[in-house]
């Protein structure tokens, strides 16, 4: 499956738990929706991770290296 896809998921879901826990009376509810939040954001925090090591990999190293009149 596409990360793009799942991300995009993922955060859908992250925002439709927030405005639930946001309209819960209930602690207990809120707390259950609370996990949930911070279970989609901990999912989320993977795909950041994954993307932020790439990119650190792509971080302009390799100029360094190489002669550039600039």
């Amino acid at each position: 499956m596409d990360p793009e896809t799942i991300m995009d998921s993922l955060s859908k879901e992250l925002n439709v738990a927030i405005k639930a826990m946001a309209k819960a009376k209930d602690v207990n509810e809120k707390e259950v929706y609370s996990r949930i939040v911070k279970n989609l954001c901990d999912s989320l925090g993977v795909f950041f991770d994954l993307a932020s090591e790439i990119m650190g990999l792509d971080s302009g190293d390799d100029l360094e290296s190489e002669n550039l009149p600039f």
